[in-house]
């Protein structure tokens, strides 16, 4: 393993302050697939097989916190929550929060794009960590790091789940009017390529509703749906 690659799993470890023994798995878990392409190396180096794991990974952990935290929702409310906290929007925001951007493996010219601001790159990074660590015996101590790292965040979504909810609660008001469905464009990108807020407009029956704004056009989406939900009284203020 190349010194660079040493540097950051040391670096990961205190970030998920979780002991690693395969390193050779997490430098592959950290590496995104342009910068196998640019050096030629073989496609199963990167992480996409990684991601694939600790996509089931996640998912089985963030079922097994919120069977346990929420023993009066039903399925269908579980379901609803657990959508919201593994999507690539708030594992993008949790990567940055923790600080794995910098130690992601990206090619020179991903780089240059502002891959490693990217959310899906981020979102992905983190599963395939999350995948790496099961693979590496370490299931029982991941799964502690993502009830404490998911907390807060779980309830925020359980405390405010109609902001977080806002483009379904739109669409069901919707249809049940008239079978007509909201649409969503895209009217404006601010900043640069690696920083982007993206403005967005939701239409209904060619009446601008409302608009929005968010690192990434989801986010940008939901909160001009809140926005129109407010005003078409689908939902409450509170």
């Amino acid at each position: 393993m190349q010194s660079d690659f040493k540097e950051k799993i040391l670096k990961l470890e205190k970030i998920f302050q979780i002991e690693i023994s395969n390193k050779e798995l997490f430098a592959k878990a950290l590496t995104h697939g342009s910068f196998t392409r640019e050096n030629e190396m073989d496609s199963l180096g990167n992480y996409e097989r990684l991601e694939f794991l600790g996509d089931a990974v996640l998912k089985l952990c963030i079922s097994d916190i919120l069977y346990k935290k929420f023993p009066e929702y039903a399925e269908g409310e579980l379901t609803k929550i657990r959508s919201i906290v593994v999507s690539d929007n708030t594992l993008s925001k949790i990567a940055q929060k923790i600080k794995l951007a910098p130690i992601m493996i990206l090619g020179k010219q991903e780089e240059k794009m502002g891959g490693r601001n990217r959310s899906s790159i981020l979102a992905c990074t983190f599963e395939a960590v999350l995948g790496a660590y099961y693979l590496d015996d370490k299931f029982k101590e991941i799964s502690t790091f993502l009830e404490l790292t998911f907390e807060d965040f779980i309830k925020e979504v359980d405390k405010n789940f109609e902001k977080f909810n806002a483009k379904a609660i739109l669409q069901e008001y919707t249809q049940a009017q008239n079978k007509e469905i909201p649409y969503y464009k895209i009217v404006n990108e601010i900043g640069p390529q690696h920083d982007k807020i993206f403005v967005v407009e939701v239409s209904y029956m060619d009446e601008v509703l409302a608009s929005g704004k968010g690192k990434t056009k989801r986010e940008a989406e939901q909160a001009c749906a809140y926005e129109a939900c407010v005003k078409l009284g689908a939902i409450g203020t509170e």
